[in-house]
């Protein structure tokens, strides 16, 4: 499939398009966000520390698994000793790897990064379009599979708000700014999550007779819904993980002193 400005099919303007609004303020607001995220978590995945602040753990270290764990942050060592970098190496894959291949991040870095297309009815650069049909685009296929992996992290994410209820010596009827932080974290993560495009596949997919499936399709509706307000769940979650991540990193350093309201 020939596309790019030179395709043979494309009116005979020699401007790249007619549109005269600023249509590149949205892709390059999207390319310096995705950045800005990427540099900020890469930073904060190698820091290795101050990632626990009893009762409140990071999302970029939970679960955490390895045996350097900071004492109290986790009684699961599933991977003993061998393991000697930091435990959100391992979090963090699946996290990302459903992010970069969810239908709207798709949209947001192909217009921000590849530019294929920058903005709407203005024509990509590249000579050849090949889809997703080549590495590593391909592996975008995968999507659904990070999608059922990202609900495991969603319930352990959920639980570690719920624990933030307990003070540092474990007594139930605790909550600090921290709790909120991580309850607003855990809620827009669903709120992301639920909204995909795979869940409402999930509910509804495969269906020929909605009638004949009743709770899958008042499932789906509901799925349908959240999905229409996907885009703004996947910002305000993605913003809310990396300021629940350096609200822990501040209050375990020492910098910030959690606010308890009781």
């Amino acid at each position: 499939m020939t596309a790019g400005t030179t395709a043979p099919g494309r009116a005979r303007i020699n401007a790249r398009t007619l549109r005269t609004d600023r249509w590149w303020v949205q892709p390059a607001v999207t390319v310096l966000v995705l950045v800005a995220f990427i540099i900020y978590a890469t930073v904060r995945a190698f820091a290795n520390g101050d990632y626990y602040a009893a009762p409140y753990i990071s999302p970029f270290y939970s679960p955490c698994l390895a045996a350097n764990c900071v004492p109290g942050s986790s009684e699961v060592h599933l991977l003993g000793s061998w393991w000697a970098l930091s435990p959100a190496l391992l979090i963090l894959v699946f996290p990302l790897g459903f992010r970069l291949t969810c239908y709207y991040y798709r949209k947001a870095y192909y217009r921000g990064f590849w530019a294929s297309p920058p903005a709407c009815a203005v024509a990509e650069p590249h000579g050849k379009y090949t889809g997703e049909r080549r590495f590593p685009l391909v592996l975008n296929n995968l999507h659904r599979y990070f999608f059922y992996i990202g609900l495991v992290f969603n319930v352990i994410l959920t639980y570690d708000a719920v624990i933030a209820f307990r003070d540092a010596d474990g007594n139930w009827g605790h909550m600090g700014m921290g709790t909120l932080v991580l309850l607003a974290n855990a809620a827009l993560l669903w709120l992301y999550s639920l909204s995909c495009h795979s869940c409402r596949h999930a509910m509804g997919g495969r269906l020929t007779h909605f009638s004949k499936h009743p709770v899958r399709y008042k499932a789906w509706t509901l799925v349908s819904r959240l999905n229409t307000r996907h885009m703004l769940f996947a910002w305000l979650s993605l913003f809310g993980v990396a300021l629940a991540d350096l609200y822990v990193a501040l209050v375990a350093s020492g910098a910030l002193l959690d606010v308890k309201f009781f």
